[in-house]
């Protein structure tokens, strides 16, 4: 028989970026509809997918890739996105429900958001309820399901959970920790996304899908407590904090920036539950039945002890943020460009010192004037950016479009080169690049580059501002990196 075809949007995110492999391993063809492919350069299950390049947006790109598709997957979502972000996701779901119905895709399937009935929905639930509304519309069988909190390790609210409940001994919470919330395991997430594929053609229609716990949000943080072998925190319910207010406090307590968190507590507002089950009746459980909440917690800090988290919150494309790839030199003619650079040689190998590169950000730091890099990441969370704090998603290799802190890996040459795009929030664009090459006298030659388009007078000004600490924090990273490739290569004792 012939192989069905798939085609994956938001195949870079969360829930896209796992689904992927398990669609090839139940046979699927999988062609992936994707803005930036350069994400997709180090995920394992690249050579077996058909990448097309294009926005939900682009009529022409989305009926190019809908030819000959017989299940679509609609996974995308504005999480991050504030102004009219609502007819912009409606605008794009009509042009995919139109672009479907027009190439004879056999059935769609939606994530959306589990929701109330009631007429006090966030923008952001609205908006995913309205996509859903659109895609069933369009004549092609369409399967909206519809998830309330996911838990697995890298999702935001699992995030959101662990760093509130490890960093507040005591906690004052707004009111919707009272709240009632049916939290789904992203593995069961999953397990329903690829079974809806074979949901019969006269199902058209949402289902809501949860795990089997029904529990209040502060029970959701004390659960994570005891499988992280914490204590209970007390929690305090204090009526005062608005949504507003209490995504400023997240923003600032844990890495998650404001703007995704504010979609994420906005949805917790009213209790999130199921309202019905009848995907029951088409789909059954998986073996095993679902998922608990201490399990998936369980499972979700498994994977983080073993370094295995195949997606992540972090990955999440942050708006506002510089998404150009940096122009080739000569392309500078006419812009106002300032860079710093720093060249050093050291009698460590080019692997010891690749090694040092690529390990660099997360818990090993950045090698100069911590005090520096810690404000400058706390100055960058008041103002609403990402922070210092996201990490990385593994503490040895990078892959292109991880993110790495404050910066996303724009380019890598694994070995040689490493580019990081600033997406901290700066008035221009902002890049670093570290090179490792062979001496020809012996060693290596370590090369760092930071390189600053400024925008209008305030980008001028800020990099005249800061420049006085270049001197201090680039050379004590070129230094420091150095001589750690030395110290750890034996070639000479650490400075």
């Amino acid at each position: 028989m012939t192989a069905r075809r798939a085609l994956v949007t938001g195949a870079t995110g969360y829930i896209g970026g796992r689904l992927v492999p398990l669609l090839l391993d139940a046979g699927f063809e999988v062609t992936v509809l994707v803005r930036s492919p350069q994400k997709l350069t180090d995920v394992p299950w690249r050579d077996r997918v058909d990448i097309r390049v294009g926005d939900l947006s682009d009529a022409d790109a989305v009926d190019a890739a809908c030819a000959g598709i017989d299940v679509l997957y609609y996974l995308v979502h504005a999480m991050g996105s504030s102004g009219d972000f609502e007819q912009a996701e409606a605008r794009a779901a009509r042009t995919v429900a139109a672009a479907a119905a027009a190439a004879g895709v056999s059935r769609i399937v939606y994530l959306g958001g589990l929701h109330p009935d009631t007429e006090t929905l966030s923008r952001h639930l609205r908006s995913r309820a309205e996509v859903g509304r659109i895609l069933i519309a369009s004549g092609v069988p369409t399967a909206a399901l519809q998830a309330g909190v996911v838990i697995g390790s890298g999702s935001t609210s699992f995030e959101m959970i662990r760093h509130l409940t490890d960093v507040l001994p005591y906690m004052p919470a707004p009111k919707w920790v009272r709240n009632k919330i049916q939290p789904i395991a992203v593995r069961d997430v999953l397990y329903y996304l690829v079974a809806a594929a074979d949901l019969p053609d006269s199902v058209s229609r949402t289902f809501d899908i949860g795990g089997p716990d029904v529990l209040r949000y502060g029970q959701m943080m004390n659960g994570y407590a005891l499988e992280a072998g914490l204590r209970q925190r007390p929690i305090a319910a204090l009526p005062v904090l608005t949504p507003w207010l209490a995504s400023q406090w997240v923003n600032l307590v844990t890495p998650i920036p404001r703007n995704l968190a504010v979609p994420i507590i906005a949805s917790l507002q009213n209790d999130c539950v199921m309202g019905e089950h009848d995907i029951d009746g088409y789909i059954p459980v998986p073996d095993g039945g679902l998922t608990s909440y201490r399990m998936a917690v369980r499972l979700a800090l498994g994977r983080m002890r073993d370094g295995d988290v195949e997606t992540s919150w972090r990955n999440a494309s942050i708006e506002g943020a510089s998404s150009n790839p940096l122009p080739s030199d000569p392309e500078w003619a006419g812009h106002l460009v300032y860079t710093d650079l720093r060249t050093k040689h050291t009698p460590a190998a080019p692997a010891e010192l690749w090694r040092i590169i690529e390990g660099i950000g997360g818990d090993n730091g950045w090698y100069s004037f911590p005090l520096a890099w810690a404000v400058r990441g706390w100055a960058d969370k008041l103002v609403g950016g990402v922070g210092l704090r996201r990490g990385r998603r593994d503490a040895e290799r990078l892959h292109t479009g991880d993110v790495l802190d404050f910066w996303r890996v724009e380019s890598l040459e694994r070995g040689r080169f490493l580019r990081l795009r600033a997406e901290m929030r700066v008035p221009g664009k902002a890049w670093l690049e570290m090179t490792a090459e062979p001496d020809p006298d012996g060693g290596s030659v370590y090369r760092q580059r930071a390189v600053f388009f400024p925008r209008g007078l305030g980008g001028r000004l800020y990099w005249f501002s800061i420049l006085p600490f270049h001197g201090v924090i680039f050379s004590g990273m070129a230094n420091r990196i150095t001589a750690t490739a030395e110290a750890t290569s034996g070639s000479v004792p650490a400075r």
